[in-house]
């Protein structure tokens, strides 16, 4: 059976948004209203990947690319770009930013022998990715974080960035004092009752653990969605023994909950 391709995927996006028999649904939709369907789309992605359910991982990448080529042909209708400009710019630009690979910036180019560590090519990276920014109208430093970034991934973009330039700290145990400041800090807006400084600090208290974990080699927001699983495995175990007593959750003492968590956390869930 003949397969279809990526024109065929471009020929369905244009035929969806025909304006005389495309798809209500698709014809009513723009550049801002499907956002949140890519998001969810790339979501879903990650999540399948963590569970490692590689079955359904080709459904969810198909899921992702239709953004793309939804993106591609709402650009195309106005005039902006279309899809062939999207691919031509993302190899102009990797070829760009890999020059340890691709040393006369062409496809056809190799580098043969020539070796270099990660270290150097994150350097290399990073140096081509500031000269790109220098490059557009705002080279600030921090300009092109996205701030659409859920909290923790833009957390550690941003102190990154910054350590890039100089502003960090050289040892991880310094971020772990102003961890410790920053929660004496909260413990004081608490006694006050102020909930807009309560607030700000649980967020600087955030933000110095987000930094804690970049130091220690740890990706925040992988570390997080795996305590997120974890709990939902650990309470499940809890709701399965209050199912098996019969009792409502109500009769149940946290220190009876919480031996059930306890058996959870034996059982290694």
């Amino acid at each position: 059976m003949a397969t279809y391709d990526l024109d065929d995927l471009l020929t369905l996006m244009a035929r969806l948004r025909d304006p005389v028999d495309g798809c209500p649904w698709d014809l009513k939709q723009d550049f801002a209203s499907i956002v949140r369907h890519t998001l969810e789309e790339a979501y879903e992605v990650a999540d399948t990947i963590e569970r490692q359910d590689w079955p359904h991982l080709k459904d969810e990448l198909g899921d992702l690319l239709f953004q793309v080529i939804f993106y591609a042909r709402l650009g195309d209708e106005s005039g902006h770009f279309d899809f062939a400009a999207i691919v031509d710019n993302l190899v102009r630009k990797l070829l760009r930013r890999h020059p340890h690979v691709f040393p006369a910036g062409t496809l056809a180019s190799r580098a043969g022998d020539m070796q270099r560590s990660e270290q150097q090519v994150s350097a290399t990276w990073e140096l081509i990715k500031q000269e790109e920014r220098e490059g557009k109208a705002s080279p600030g430093v921090l300009d092109d974080i996205p701030a659409a970034l859920p909290g923790l991934s833009r957390a550690l973009k941003l102190q990154k960035r910054a350590s890039g330039v100089g502003f960090d700290w050289n040892d991880p145990l310094l971020v772990l004092d102003k961890i410790e400041e920053e929660i004496g800090e909260l413990r004081e807006a608490i006694a006050r009752g102020a909930q807009d400084e309560i607030t700000d600090e649980m967020g600087d208290l955030l933000f110095a653990q987000v930094n804690l974990a970049r130091h220690l080699g740890v990706d925040p927001e992988t570390a997080v969605r795996s305590t997120n699983a974890k709990f939902v495995r650990r309470f499940a175990h809890i709701e399965d023994a209050v199912t098996a007593s019969g009792r409502d959750w109500d009769s149940f003492s946290l220190d009876e909950l919480d031996a059930f968590w306890n058996e959870a956390k034996v059982r290694g869930l």
